[in-house]
């Protein structure tokens, strides 16, 4: 089987000297059983093993879970993948959505990451997290709270590295000046979503963590499939799809059929898969420390790892970024106002 050579093959994650590849593995279709409402997951160990394997080959060194994945499926099952590999990768994984039936089995609480922590490193079967992230935000718990709890799970030793996924900016940098001036641990990843179908990363996102320094993960580069080119027109809705029960992350589907044909277009100039063009487009963003690849079926694992291969042209990329430009939301297309026209005729000249 061929190996691949992961094209920009690694990064450091935001403010730190932590080396990783800037594809990730994600482990979120392991387990057997619900994911989600209208999403089951159906691989074995057997199948786990094998694709972490593969992805262990071409390179990779990051690996993501989180304890919510398959009622907990998810993390064992990355951790006997891993085996005796475990100390030559980073294995991220996140806290917040409910894990069991109590009313503490939730959240970001104190008492229930600590509890999150301590049951994660059992499942993963190690005595370390290298990444620990806050799945999705917490309307209830003070984020004093919350950062203190981070903060106390570095100093025992139980995690290395501390981020959040799915956070608006505001809250994110509220809780980043807590840890500054509390001398915490401070965050180095944000988690978040970003695709051809979904660039609103850019509006907050983008510029917070480029001022502060912190890297960006992303998860669902292909907006959970559609951008792998199976949906179309003349086929909205495969039988096989994920998307078929669960409409998500929400894309504008008119719009979305009109990248894919672009997709198609680039795809047939590199010999590639539409998938690996959305995936390499993302690359090419300096912002971006990883892209978290993850698959069902092993065949959509190999499909994704040859992102990794695709140079884009600047024609090419200038097309999609065109194509997929986020419109300005207020206050954003009020900045450029902010330039006085004969004071930057000054200064350009």
């Amino acid at each position: 089987m061929k190996l691949l050579h992961l094209l920009f093959r690694n990064a450091l994650l935001g403010h730190t000297g932590l080396v990783v590849s800037r594809l990730a593995f994600g482990a979120m279709t392991f387990g057997q059983g619900e994911l989600v409402p209208g999403v089951t997951n159906n691989i074995d160990q057997t199948v786990a093993d094998q694709m972490v394997k593969r992805a262990l080959d071409t390179g990779i060194n990051l690996f993501d879970t989180a304890d919510a994945y398959t009622g907990g499926q998810s993390e064992i099952m990355l951790g006997k993948a891993l085996g005796g590999r475990r100390h030559d990768v980073i294995i991220a994984t996140k806290v917040g959505f409910r894990t069991g039936n109590a009313l503490t089995d939730t959240g970001l609480s104190y008492r229930h990451i600590i509890a999150s922590a301590e049951a994660s490193l059992k499942r993963l079967g190690t005595d370390y997290i290298d990444l620990y992230q806050l799945h999705i935000p917490d309307p209830l718990t003070p984020i004093k709270e919350t950062v203190r709890a981070l903060d106390d799970l570095v100093r025992q030793g139980k995690v290395r590295y501390i981020g959040f996924s799915n956070f608006p900016a505001w809250k994110a940098a509220l809780m980043l000046g807590i840890q500054k001036s509390k001398d915490y641990t401070r965050f180095v990843a944000a988690q978040m979503y970003y695709s051809l179908l979904g660039r609103d990363l850019e509006h907050e996102i983008v510029p917070f963590v480029e001022d502060t320094d912190i890297g960006i993960l992303v998860w669902s580069p292909l907006a959970s499939g559609f951008l792998s080119g199976k949906y179309t027109r003349e086929a909205p809705v495969p039988e096989d799809s994920r998307r078929k029960n669960f409409q998500f992350p929400p894309v504008d589907v008119e719009k979305g059929y009109a990248v894919v044909e672009v997709l198609q277009e680039i795809a047939q100039n590199h010999h590639a898969s539409p998938a690996q063009v959305a995936i390499a487009w993302i690359l090419t963003k300096p912002f971006i420390s990883s892209v978290i690849i993850g698959a069902n079926k092993m065949h959509h694992l190999e499909d994704n790892l040859g992102a990794s291969e695709i140079k884009l042209s600047a024609h090419e990329i200038e097309k999609l970024e065109t194509l997929t430009q986020p419109q300005p939301i207020y206050p954003g297309w009020m900045q450029s106002m902010g330039w006085d026209g004969k004071v930057k005729a000054a200064l350009d000249s």
